[in-house]
């Protein structure tokens, strides 16, 4: 079942599927759609997403700050309300595991589990992140000038999506598309205003996570296989699985292992 449910003035896409608890939230990836985790099918309620400014048929946005992580998860308490939903195991991918971990800081008492899939708690040091804000304001520049066709073609040959060309043709074709019907404008704001640079550094805040968390990294992914042992490291209620023949996107690429880890959450 679609459904559009408006938070203060915008028109959020979701799509709920399957029946009975737990209530699973997804949260999608930078320049995903609520298409993204429809692979990914445990054992409950399942509502998929599209996050704020994204989706093929995306609104542009009027106010770009809306993007700023705490109006997000302002929206998204708001958004369960709306939809009487008191708790979910909420997963995020990438950027959507950002939003997950910031919301399972800001509003632990909706949520059962905390699931980051390629996940981080941001850059440790104020140099660091002002390096990658100048990097982000480049990238949302550009985007806006050369237009999606030409940013996707350059963003799809980042080495952090090489494994995904062993895809198939078909599969490859869905993500290509979901990313190159995104609204230009509203990508270039997200890397403004919600890209890792602007993310705050979280790493110090958990310690103080309660909530049982799982950690999802592709044993291809280097560089967020030594992120996410640090944050196992630092995390008092955790478990971390890594998923062979899997690189960045572990869902995309393995869907019948993440839904087995996710499955086993509830047993």
């Amino acid at each position: 079942m679609k459904k559009k449910v408006s938070i203060n003035g915008y028109e959020y896409e979701l799509e709920i599927k399957g029946t009975g608890q737990p209530t699973w939230l997804f949260l999608h990836g930078f320049m995903g759609s609520l298409a993204d985790y429809q692979g990914i099918a445990p054992t409950g309620t399942r509502i998929y997403l599209n996050l704020f400014g994204f989706g093929s048929k995306s609104q542009t946005v009027k106010q770009p700050k809306r993007f700023m992580v705490r109006q997000q998860v302002t929206d998204i308490y708001q958004l369960l309300d709306k939809l009487a939903i008191d708790q979910v195991n909420l997963v995020g991918y990438s950027m959507g595991a950002r939003l997950a971990l910031a919301m399972g800081i800001m509003m632990p008492e909706r949520i059962n589990h905390l699931v980051l899939e390629s996940g981080t708690a941001g850059l440790p040091t104020q140099s660091m992140r002002q390096q990658r804000i100048i990097a982000d304001t480049h990238k949302a520049e550009h985007v806006v000038q050369v237009g999606m066709p030409t940013f996707i073609h350059e963003w799809e040959q980042l080495p952090l999506f090489k494994s995904q060309q062993n895809m198939s043709m078909q599969q490859q074709s869905f993500m290509h598309e979901q990313r190159i019907n995104q609204n230009a404008q509203n990508v270039a704001n997200s890397l403004r205003f919600f890209g890792t640079g602007a993310m705050p550094n979280l790493w110090s805040e958990l310690a103080y996570v309660k909530l049982p968390v799982t950690l999802i990294t592709g044993t291809g992914d280097y560089k967020f296989t030594r992120i996410n042992k640090n944050m196992q490291e630092r995390l008092p209620n955790v478990q971390w699985q890594q998923v062979p023949q899997a690189g960045h996107n572990v869902h995309f690429e393995q869907p019948s292992q993440v839904t087995a880890i996710l499955n086993n959450i509830n047993n």
